[in-house]
């Protein structure tokens, strides 16, 4: 996934030389308008969601307040109370990536799909085909369901397919351009394999 303020200006990249004068090169892979440099990485071909960003900064400010007073349960003098803060907050900080992180990644090699506590990944010759189904989806992951859009992956191997995303999920919720664009996206690297 590109990011426009993270990334410099290619303009210039024609100018750059290698170590022997020859420009450098890099290899240019175009999915559903999105170039990407190295299709070989894993990518999330989406941005985090605003509910999935601000739960992790919830997460966060509750890791900071717990480091901090670890720091004062330590100038108290008591060592072990502290240490039981600072894990803690280390298990929070742990959490609030493996929040941001969870979702769906591609590359050349296939689909990965990552979730909180586990991941699926699916080499593309495993995957049938990545389709949009309007069905009951769960609102932010939790038990309460409505009617919603959901991007799923058929497998070749038949059974039940893969839910990548919802359009009620933490990345999507109340951003539907963002979850078509995704889906758009998903269905342009399995149209590529």
């Amino acid at each position: 996934m590109p990011l426009p303020f993270l990334t410099a200006d290619r303009a210039h990249d024609d100018d750059r030389a290698g170590p022997e004068g020859a420009p450098l090169s890099h290899v240019d892979v175009t999915y559903a308008d999105v170039t990407y440099e190295n299709p070989e990485r894993w990518r999330r071909p989406y941005r985090p969601g605003p509910w999935k960003v601000g739960g992790a900064a919830v997460l966060l400010l509750l890791a900071s307040y717990l480091l901090f007073s670890a720091l004062i349960i330590v100038l108290a003098g008591s060592g072990s109370t502290a240490g039981v803060c600072a894990v803690a907050a280390a298990l929070v900080i742990a959490f609030a990536f493996r929040l941001v992180g969870a979702g769906v990644r591609v590359s050349e090699r296939g689909l990965r799909r990552t979730g909180l506590f586990s991941s699926t990944t699916l080499p593309w010759q495993d995957v049938a085909s990545i389709r949009t189904a309007q069905q009951p989806v769960r609102v932010l992951g939790l038990p309460r369901t409505v009617q919603g859009q959901a991007v799923l992956a058929g497998r070749t191997s038949g059974g039940a397919p893969l839910t990548l995303v919802t359009s009620h999920d933490t990345d999507f919720l109340g951003r539907p351009e963002a979850f078509a664009a995704a889906a758009d996206a998903l269905d342009g690297w399995a149209d590529r394999r």
